[in-house]
């Protein structure tokens, strides 16, 4: 191993109060080899194992690939719900499966039970049936990070309904959209909810959406604050007064036996998830072995569940595995810098799972001083997620979080790959900070010249990150857009799974994420579409054209750089300011452009593509723009730097 690779802490196999679930490097190797070697049989053991089937599988996995015809435990049937919460119920009815911190630290917390969590989401089917939800059908779901928000995700899955989750941080017009692609007759959202300290007005987003939503026929209401809401009779409904006369469990016979399922995401990505029970097994596979979870185990993930990151390791990872899950409603600066190390204090976490935008910030003002009343001796795990590390925040992470005793694990996945797949195994896998490290069970990596479109072998290269074997939590579509599908994420090189990330694989075989090479961008952890962007841009009666380029910023990761030329006359003082409100009210707030340049023109191809190429070189100091020949107009590239140089 290179010299700045840091072995597993020595005292953390002490401490560990169970038997880790892979106890060496070795072992982890036996594991891989065997997921890669001989997938069918080895995805077969662990679904038995991790997964409780109503209906045995006939079929391990068929389809491939190059084909995007993936299919999974096929002839099989199981219910996510059960799986989350009922066994557990059964099992150990008394466990804690959620805790809730919220905003404020002086508000009380509330501890559900698995016993508990099974009456609340039972009531919630039978509001969901009573109001026409059936398999099949989407329900948005608009709410802050508070259990309600986990009790409607489960039920819809234990109905077999889709459950299209936006962030609730996303403005009226975006959600708007998204329930418009649903075609959501349900709707469930909170008064109001808390972040930060502030307010969040969820109700009048959600009635200003359902404006130009005449599909919305019921409004169920969650009374988060009790503040005065505007109210429409007849659709609006209080979650606690309704929900109160369904009964407290709904029958096995009332269950959708099923494998397949899906979850609903922006206009722009439309993605259906097939499998169930791969989606599942995905998220409890890496629970099990990248984080380490036991039963006894309390995990906090900071993550909201709009996001993918909340979807598998809020929500359905932790409860899988019948251990605890943490939900955190606020900030990690409210009301201190110190708020994610007191609520991991307070609620005895073993796990903690955030994001790197969260730790430069933390970094820049937190001292040691501030930390020495605190007592996170039961942490074991921290995991990073949302984009790549750099080396000196995880080192500060392992310093300040873990106090050098938790094992650190640097998580690279997908939306679309529903689980990890590169990460280091907990307590297992050598870590070098910076490096999302070795391949995660059942995951065939490759590395692709972009030039030759050939594998690249062997250690020390550079390239495109793809997969070459398919796994059980891949997306299997995209919704109404199968087509699309494919293009994204097959048949740019056929027979692989597209990441659209460059990586460098080193000389002990450890993955560095290099970026994206496609068009997403990744702000503090959202990925954010270029082309959603521009056309919100587009929108505004004085742009002609727009592109958007992520550049790299030392606090989000990535920022966003729009650059736009305007028609003729429509020059303003405050075109700038208002195209970054044009984005916060069409996006939200998180997609607002660092920088807005207006130019005269954008360089282009002779097709009349806009050469993003060149302006995220401009846009990053680079002077050597390469092959400028295909530009229209090469003086237009001049003028452009003027502009970034005055900026």
């Amino acid at each position: 191993m290179s010299e700045d690779t840091i072995s597993v802490p020595a005292q953390w196999r002490a401490q560990h109060p169970t038997t880790p679930h892979i106890v060496s490097l070795l072992d982890y190797h036996a594991l891989y080899n065997e997921s890669i070697q001989n997938p069918s049989a080895f995805w077969s053991k662990q679904a038995k194992e991790l997964l409780s089937f109503t209906r045995d599988f006939h079929t391990t996995n068929t389809g491939s690939l190059e084909n995007g015809d993936n299919a999974w435990f096929v002839g099989g049937g199981l219910n996510a719900c059960f799986n989350c919460v009922d066994r557990h119920a059964i099992q150990d009815p008394h466990r804690a499966a959620i805790i809730y911190e919220p905003d404020n630290p002086a508000d009380e917390s509330r501890v559900i039970t698995y016993s508990e969590l099974l009456r609340h989401v039972s009531q919630l089917v039978g509001f969901l049936r009573e109001r026409g939800v059936r398999k099949g059908n989407i329900v948005t779901i608009y709410m802050p990070m508070i259990p309600e928000a986990v009790v409607a995700v489960l039920a819809c899955a234990r109905i077999g309904a889709i459950h299209s989750v936006v962030f609730a941080g996303f403005s009226a017009e975006a959600l708007r959209d998204r329930i418009q692609d649903a075609k959501s007759t349900v709707v469930i959202t909170t008064d109001e909810g808390r972040r930060g300290g502030k307010t969040i007005s969820t109700k009048r987003v959600v009635d200003e959406a359902a404006r130009e939503c005449p599909e919305i026929t019921t409004l169920l209401v969650y009374k988060r604050t009790g503040a005065d809401i505007p109210w429409m009779a007849g659709r609006d409904v209080w979650w606690d007064e309704e929900l109160k006369r369904y009964p407290a469990y709904t029958p096995r016979k009332s269950w959708i036996q099923r494998t397949t399922c899906s979850y609903f995401t922006h206009p722009d990505r439309l993605e259906s998830r097939k499998d169930t029970a791969g989606y599942l097994l995905g998220a409890a596979v890496t629970g099990k072995y990248v984080f380490d979870i036991h039963p006894e185990d309390r995990f906090f993930c900071s993550g909201d569940i709009g996001w993918i990151t909340g979807h598998t390791y809020v929500v359905y990872a932790p409860l899988a595995l019948g251990c605890t899950t943490v939900i955190f409603e606020g900030t990690p600066t409210y009301p201190s810098h110190t708020r994610f190390w007191e609520i991991i204090q307070r609620h005895a976490c073993t796990h903690f799972y955030g994001a790197p935008t969260a730790f430069r910030l933390l970094k820049r003002s937190i001292e040691k001083k501030d930390l020495q009343n605190i007592d996170n001796s039961q942490l074991r795990v921290l995991g990073s997620v949302g984009e790549p590390i750099a080396p000196e925040i995880w080192k500060w992470y392992y310093e300040f979080m873990g106090n050098e005793n938790a094992a650190v694990t640097d998580t690279y996945w997908q939306t679309e790959t529903g689980s990890h797949i590169i990460a280091a195994y907990a307590g297992v896998t050598p870590m070098k900070p910076g490096s999302a490290t070795l391949p995660c069970l059942g995951i065939d990596l490759a590395i692709i010249d972009p030039v030759s479109d050939e594998e690249l072998k062997g250690n020390l290269v550079e390239g495109v990150l793809a997969i070459k074997q398919p796994w059980p939590s891949m997306a299997r579509t995209i919704r109404g857009n199968h087509d699309r599908y494919m293009d994204s994420y097959f048949n740019v090189y056929k027979g692989y799974y597209f990441t659209g990330d460059g990586a460098f694989r080193d000389q002990d075989g450890y993955y560095w994420i290099r970026g994206r090479v496609d068009d997403v961008i990744n702000v503090s952890g959202h990925r954010l579409s270029t082309s959603e962007i521009e056309s919100a841009l587009i929108e505004h009666a004085s742009v002609a054209e727009a592109a958007v380029i992520g550049v790299p910023d030392e606090l989000t990761g990535q920022a966003i750089n729009a650059i736009v030329s305007l028609k003729n006359n429509h020059m303003t003082e405050t075109i700038e300011r208002d195209l970054v409100v044009q984005i916060r009210t069409t996006i939200g707030p998180f997609a607002a452009p660092k920088k807005v340049l207006v130019v005269q023109d954008l360089p282009k191809t002779r097709s009349g593509k806009i050469v993003r190429r060149i302006l995220r070189k401009m846009l990053t100091g680079e002077t050597e723009f390469g092959d400028t020949s295909t530009a229209t107009d090469p003086s237009v590239l001049g003028e452009i730097l003027k502009v970034i140089s005055c900026v």
